[in-house]
């Protein structure tokens, strides 16, 4: 069924009404493998977008059948159920499209970071027992096959080799690049699947299994090696099922983002939960601020996903050029740490009406907590917002929630009151039941009576309102007390000259470790004299840092998903500082 962009508007709706439509349309709860739940809404939405590509619109029949003959073709070149599939792509049509086809065959998906290079993606490939891999050859002037030469050479038609001998198959995306002669393109216009091949698919098809994992969704990985959270079809439907009904989203929505999709922040929120609702993405490869705010005008979206980072950068273009795109409805700005005006400008300056932030993480298979504010920003200043709604996708017996949280001391593992701070836990049906091939991290992951630690410390009140605080891993001790270097941070912007900082711990003889605050100004960058006035009975003593070094904003290197890379700061200011 087709419908219209005048048919799918509701967003005059109440969240109420439109989680009741939502539910109407989506109920009972059927488990689905991924692509059973993309051909479901390619039977009740063909003709509608799907993907908003900068090249042309795909519609939901269009997905689906590109998937079905790419996994006919994946399974002619010995791909098979339950075997590992790498990914490394970029925000391409041809992500979508191949997340679909392996998941058709029961095959799992290993989405690999872009950004990795030749020894990282050479541990994913070996780790995973990956036994294909689908490749572009160029992105952002880096050359990926000259990361496989170096890896395997002659992988053209030998894979792995000895070196990954499970590797048998790369299939080439050609991007910003012809295809190299003697390599095998992912997309062959000149192939068809023959009887045999279709028939193959059919079968397996029909033995896909929505309680086996589709996905080993590698961590962000700043710190050691990544581990890949095993997560199952039904976790993942059940997840973003959760996100489109918490969120309210009316029908047909459209939303934009350069969130890359082997995050769950675009794979999971944005892909796949548009098919409960016949909405569409428009997802951009690269991150550009102009780019983005005119992708919001041209193609009239209700809604857009960011991280604050991005979403800096963008206000700094609208508050030049202006901003005309009276469909948006939403903006869900989430992952990083908000100056507390940012609410406040996004209305100003987008018109946005719903504001969202979030809180999860990839072993939790995407957020788990969500905050909304239709004109109350306290919600959003104070917190990170409560456990979403599951609606029809609730467990039997798990009641309406399908990760919760408790709070427990790091050091002691007791389980502490509403509003005390501490480490996070989690547990519930989409929490990972562990990580693939690393069985000793698994068990340290998890209490004997099956809580995940998140690593997260942060407080959850009576009311179930989840506020993040920090990282154990990133915290400090500072003279016995337990640092939190965000919290030190969100302070420390509020100081006038101060444009972003960011607080790391580093040793001290006396102290065994102080706060060292590498700082970008505004105009001038406040000396440790001055910081430390600042901070004098307005934060406690041992949350001041004894360093200060000035830094310019391209000098603190983030993640992809708007984290610092603390530990690459550490380093580099324990270097500065002789210590």
């Amino acid at each position: 069924m087709s419908t219209s962009n005048a048919e799918t508007t509701g967003h005059w709706k109440s969240l109420a009404q439109r989680r009741a439509i939502i539910e109407q349309a989506n109920g009972p709860w059927k488990k689905r493998t991924l692509a059973g739940t993309l051909d479901h809404a390619a039977e009740r939405h063909g003709d509608s977008p799907f993907v908003i590509a900068e090249d042309r619109v795909w519609t939901y029949s269009e997905i689906r059948e590109e998937s079905r003959r790419l996994a006919a073709r994946l399974l002619a070149h010995g791909v098979r159920p339950r075997d590992h599939v790498a990914i490394i792509l970029g925000n391409q049509v041809e992500f979508t499209i191949a997340k679909f086809a392996v998941a058709r065959l029961g095959a799992v998906a290993v989405s690999v970071n872009f950004m990795l290079r030749q020894a990282e993606i050479g541990y994913i490939l070996q780790q995973a027992d990956c036994v294909a891999l689908i490749v572009m050859n160029m992105f952002r002037d880096h050359d990926y096959l000259a990361d496989l030469d170096a890896l395997m050479p002659r992988w053209e038609t030998g894979a792995g080799g000895g070196g990954y001998p499970c590797l048998r198959r790369v299939f080439v995306v050609p991007v910003e690049a012809p295809l190299r002669p003697g390599s095998l393109p992912l997309i062959d216009a000149a192939w068809s699947p023959s009887a045999a091949d279709l028939a193959m698919l059919t079968e397996a098809e029909a033995k896909a299994d929505p309680d086996f994992r589709c996905d080993v969704l590698y961590t962000s990985g700043t710190t050691g090696h990544p581990k890949g959270a095993m997560i199952t079809h039904d976790m993942i439907l059940r997840i973003a099922y959760a996100s489109t009904y918490t969120l309210a989203r009316e029908p047909g929505r459209r939303v934009l983002f350069a969130l890359p999709m082997y995050h769950v922040f675009g794979y999971v929120e944005c892909l796949v939960a548009m098919m409960f609702i016949g909405g569409a993405i428009v997802p951009r490869i690269r991150f550009d601020a102009l780019d983005m705010v005119e992708a919001a005008e041209r193609h009239q979206v209700g809604e857009i996903c960011c991280v604050p980072l991005m979403t800096q950068a963008m206000l700094d273009v609208v508050r030049t050029r202006g901003f005309n795109c009276p469909s948006l409805v939403a903006f869900f700005n989430s992952g990083g740490v908000n100056p507390p005006t940012i609410w406040q400008d996004i209305r100003d300056h987008f018109g946005a009406r719903e504001l969202m932030s979030g809180y999860g993480m990839t072993e939790c298979s995407a957020s788990t907590c969500c905050a909304i504010s239709e004109g109350d920003d306290n919600v959003l200043r104070n917190s990170n917002g409560r456990l979403k709604l599951a609606g029809l996708a609730a467990v039997p017996g798990d009641g309406a929630h399908l990760v919760i949280y408790k709070t427990i001391d790091p050091e002691t593992g007791a389980d502490l009151a509403p509003g005390e701070k501490g480490e996070l836990m989690a547990r519930g049906y989409c929490v990972t039941k562990g990580y693939y091939n690393k069985p000793e991290e698994t068990a340290r992951a998890f209490t004997p009576d099956g809580w995940f630690h998140t690593g997260d410390v942060g407080t959850m009140d009576a009311d179930g309102y989840v506020r993040l605080m920090g990282r154990i891993k990133e915290a400090y001790r500072c003279g016995g007390e337990m640092v939190m270097p965000e919290e030190v941070e969100n302070f420390l912007k509020t100081h006038p000259d101060i444009e972003n900082v960011i607080v790391v711990g580093v040793p001290d003889a006396r102290m065994g470790e102080v706060g060292c605050a590498l700082v970008v100004g505004r105009g001038r960058t406040p000396d440790q004299k001055d910081l430390t006035e600042f901070c004098q009975n307005r934060i406690a003593r041992f949350k001041i840092p004894k360093y200060v070094i000035p830094v310019a904003a391209a000098d603190l290197p983030f993640t992809v998903t708007g984290r610092a890379r603390r530990v690459q700061l550490a380093s580099d200011a324990r270097r500065r500082l002789n210590l």
